[in-house]
């Protein structure tokens, strides 16, 4: 759905659109003009919807380019859908990433390790940091932006002040650091990625979940805070970080499964090796059981699953 007029929303030009989406999905940024663009495409489980948005938006108008901030399957799950919806549509990818697409690679996707799904779509053109790209009618700068993801990147369009954040950057919250559990980074790269952006100085951020948000009525300023405060919280507490990871990834299925049985619910609990390894790295001290339990209960006693003798559902 579009996102409420908010200020940060009237300093957007007018040929874009913020296609506000609930979760699983990203949010889709439409970039209109004589070569309509979509940065980020949503997840899987929504990719009809998608569809249907992108037609109400461009009307008579093809679909010309595809480009993604990164590659979790809630940012690129609607893309093989829109490609088949508009044959003719290049894709860009952050150019670490072309490779893993063109080989269909999904555990240097993520997919793998995460259990997530994720339609097949392919990909011909790289989204290099340091150079610029013109999305829409606008030409837009491209910076890497470790942290949550490795590979990803933002866009920055200097003359409106424009920030297309991917995961970088929320408003009030902060994504998992997937590069601290994976021991390629840490929440100082996430850090340095902030840093980054208040370089950058925006007008606007375009995040990849929520609205838009913007710097006059100190929005930004306040989500440089909550995002900072939240990292040392992490930095001095990265056992919280692995159970609050585990939490998100488990949510995150379920949203998509909605409900299971519970014997098939263990065995994809089971099977998933990224929470294998949070458990290895955090609690190894704690038998496996009893570390999802520690997981899972405080879900399902707020709500966020629940269960019966036979499956366990989606909360709320």
């Amino acid at each position: 759905m579009q996102s409420e007029m908010n200020l940060a929303s009237t300093l957007l030009p007018a040929d874009m659109r913020v296609l506000e989406r609930g979760w699983l999905s990203s949010n889709n940024i439409v970039c209109l003009g004589d070569e309509p663009c979509v940065i980020d495409t949503g997840h899987t489980k929504h990719a009809g919807e998608t569809v249907t948005l992108l037609r109400d938006v461009l009307g008579d108008q093809a679909l010309v380019t595809i480009a993604h901030t990164h590659l979790h399957s809630d940012h690129c799950g609607g893309t093989g859908a829109l490609q088949a919806a508009w044959p003719d549509a290049s894709t860009w990818v952050p150019l670490p990433s072309l490779s893993h697409v063109q080989t269909w690679d999904q555990d240097a996707l993520t997919f793998g390790g995460t259990g997530q799904r994720c339609d097949v779509f392919t990909a011909s053109d790289a989204l290099i940091p340091g150079n610029t790209v013109r999305l829409g009618n606008h030409h837009w700068e491209i910076h890497s932006a470790p942290g949550h993801d490795a590979l990803a990147v933002l866009l920055f369009e200097p003359e409106h002040g424009l920030l297309i954040s991917g995961d970088a950057m929320w408003e009030s919250s902060v994504g998992v650091i997937f590069q601290h559990i994976e021991g390629t980074g840490s929440f100082d790269t996430y850090a340095d990625t902030l840093a980054l952006i208040e370089k950058l100085s925006p007008r606007v951020v375009i995040p990849g979940h929520g609205a838009p948000f913007a710097r006059d009525d100190g929005a930004i300023d306040a989500a440089f805070a909550s995002a900072r405060k939240r990292i040392e919280y992490f930095k001095d507490n990265p056992a919280q970080h692995a159970a609050h990871a585990a939490k998100v990834m488990i949510k995150y299925q379920m949203m998509d499964f909605e409900t299971l049985p519970r014997a098939e619910f263990d065995v994809w609990l089971n099977s998933m090796p990224l929470l294998a390894v949070l458990h290895q790295q955090h609690r190894p001290d704690v038998p496996w059981n009893d570390w999802l339990e520690s997981v899972l209960e405080p879900m399902f006693s707020k709500g966020v699953l629940r269960r019966n003798a036979t499956h366990v559902m989606n909360g709320d």
